[in-house]
C-alpha cells in the first residue's frame, strides 16, 4: 500500500455519507427534511448581530495576522470572566486555550495525554471519540449506555473499565442525544474516578476526564448543566473541558472555541494546536472577546435562541409521541439540551413496499430517507451497534415550519412497511 496503516483504517464520517445521499436526492429535485447535520442554517438561525458587527469591525480594523498561538490575551480574558460568570469556574488566562471550534482541542486532548495503546473509556453513541481513538492509536474502551438512563453513563457501568485508562470522555448534554447528566449521576461519576486515582502509584499516569460542555448554554426547562469540577473541586487538576460559541451563538462557521484545564496540560495542548495551526481567525477572535463581555446582548441573544430551538424539538417530540400513542413502533426521549432529539424507529424485520427486508438502523434511516423525505444519522455513527435502532434528529438547520410537516410523512411511510 502506498499510504500509512493510519490512513487505511480510519474511517469517514457517516454523517457525510448520509448527506452525500441526501445531495442526490435533492439534485433530482425531492425536498429531503434534512435532520442529519449538527449545524445551523445561517438564514433561520443567524450569529448575533453584534457579534457579526464585530467581525466585519475587526476586519476593517486590518485585525489579520497570526494570532498568539493560545488566542489573544483579550479572549482568554473574556472566556475567563464568561466561565466565572456563568458557573463559577475559576480559571485564569494562562489555562484557556483558544482553537478554531472545539475538535482541535478534543484532538489535542488526546495527543497531550494519550499514549499509543493507552485506555480511553468513553460511551457509546458519543460524537467521534472512537475517530479520536483511531487517530492517536489509543485503545478504544466502548461502553454501551441505555435508554433508560437517557444514553448517559452511570457510574455502574463505567466501573469495570477505568483500572489502567488514562482518559475517561464525557459530553453533557449530549451529542448525539440531547440528553444530560443529573446532579447525582455526575457525582458518581465523580467519585469514581477519585477513587480510581486515590489507587494509582506514584509516577502513574492518571485518570484525566475531557469534559465536552458544547451546548451547556442551551439547556431547557428544569434541566441543569452540571460539570465535574464544581461538583467535586478535586478533580481539577484532571479534568480538561471542552467548550466554545459555536453552538450557543450558532457560530459553527465562525470558528471559535476554548478549552481549558491544569495549566500544564493547557501548555502542551497549546504546542500541538500551534504546530496543527488549528487556532480561530484573529478578526473572530477580537470580535468573541468583545461579545462575551455585553451580557446584555448574549443573553438577549441565548434566550431567543434557545426558544426557538425548544420549540422545534418539542413540536417533534411531541408529534413522535403521538404516532406512539397511535400504535406505531416509535420513540423519543424528552429534550433536556443542545440541538437534538432522539428518536427510534423499531422496524427492524418490517418489509418496503418494493421487497425489501430492513434489517439495521441504516436500512431503516434509507428508507426514511426515500419514503418520507426524513433524514436522521442512526446511532450506529456514533459507535453504537447497527442494531441499536435510535437515531439523532438535529433542528437547527429547519424552520419550525418544515419540523411540523415531519410526522404526517412518517406516519404515511410507516404504514407502507409490512
Amino acid at each position: 500500500m502506498s499510504v500509512s496503516v493510519l490512513a487505511q483504517n480510519l474511517r469517514g464520517s457517516e454523517i457525510i455519507k448520509i448527506a452525500g445521499e441526501i445531495n442526490e436526492l435533492k439534485r433530482q429535485g425531492q425536498n429531503i427534511a434534512n435532520l442529519t447535520i449538527g449545524d445551523f442554517d445561517s438564514n433561520i438561525y443567524p450569529i448575533p448581530a453584534a457579534l457579526a458587527q464585530g467581525i466585519v469591525d475587526a476586519y476593517h480594523d486590518n485585525q489579520t495576522n497570526y494570532p498568539p498561538a493560545d488566542g489573544i490575551l483579550a479572549l482568554r480574558e473574556s472566556a475567563s470572566d464568561f466561565l466565572k460568570s456563568r458557573f463559577g469556574l475559576e480559571y485564569a488566562p494562562n489555562q484557556i486555550l483558544i482553537s478554531g471550534g472545539s475538535r482541535p482541542l478534543i484532538y489535542s486532548t488526546y495527543l497531550a495525554l494519550v499514549d499509543p495503546g493507552e485506555k480511553v473509556v468513553f460511551p457509546a453513541p458519543s460524537w467521534n471519540n472512537n475517530h479520536y481513538c483511531d487517530l492517536t492509536g489509543a485503545e478504544a474502551v466502548i461502553i454501551p449506555v441505555q435508554p433508560e438512563n437517557n444514553f448517559m453513563p452511570t457510574a455502574d457501568e463505567l466501573r469495570p473499565h477505568l483500572k489502567g485508562a488514562v482518559l475517561l470522555a464525557l459530553c453533557s448534554p449530549l451529542n448525539p442525544t440531547g440528553t444530560m447528566f443529573t446532579k447525582q449521576n455526575l457525582e458518581e461519576i465523580c467519585d469514581l474516578v477519585i477513587e480510581e486515582n486515590k489507587s494509582r502509584t506514584a509516577g502513574e499516569k492518571p485518570l484525566y476526564i475531557l469534559y465536552d460542555q458544547i451546548y451547556s448554554q442551551l439547556t431547557f426547562g428544569k434541566h441543569e448543566h452540571f460539570n465535574p469540577v464544581t461538583l467535586r473541586p478535586e478533580l481539577k487538576p484532571v479534568t480538561v473541558f471542552v467548550d466554545g460559541g459555536s453552538k450557543c451563538f450558532a457560530a459553527t462557521g465562525v470558528r471559535v472555541g476554548w478549552g481549558f484545564g491544569p495549566a500544564e496540560v493547557i501548555n502542551h495542548m497549546k504546542a500541538i494546536v500551534g504546530h496543527m495551526g488549528a487556532w480561530a481567525p484573529k478578526a473572530e477572535q477580537v470580535a468573541t472577546a468583545k461579545f462575551l463581555k455585553q451580557d446584555e446582548d448574549v443573553n438577549t441573544y441565548l434566550a431567543n435562541f434557545k426558544e426557538r430551538i425548544q420549540a422545534s424539538l418539542n413540536t417533534l417530540h411531541q408529534g413522535i409521541q403521538q404516532l406512539k400513542a397511535e400504535g406505531f413502533k416509535v420513540d423519543s426521549i424528552e429534550p433536556m439540551g443542545a440541538i437534538y432529539l432522539t428518536i427510534k424507529f423499531d422496524y427492524a424485520g418490517k418489509t418496503t413496499p418494493d421487497g425489501k427486508l430492513l434489517q439495521t438502523a441504516t436500512d431503516i434511516n434509507f428508507f426514511l430517507i426515500k419514503e418520507a423525505k426524513l433524514a436522521l444519522v442512526p446511532f450506529s455513527a456514533f459507535g453504537a451497534n447497527e442494531d441499536v435502532l435510535w437515531f439523532r434528529a438535529s433542528v437547527g438547520a429547519s424552520t419550525l415550519q418544515d419540523i411540523e410537516a415531519i410526522v404526517p410523512r412518517v406516519r404515511e411511510a410507516l404504514l407502507k412497511l409490512v
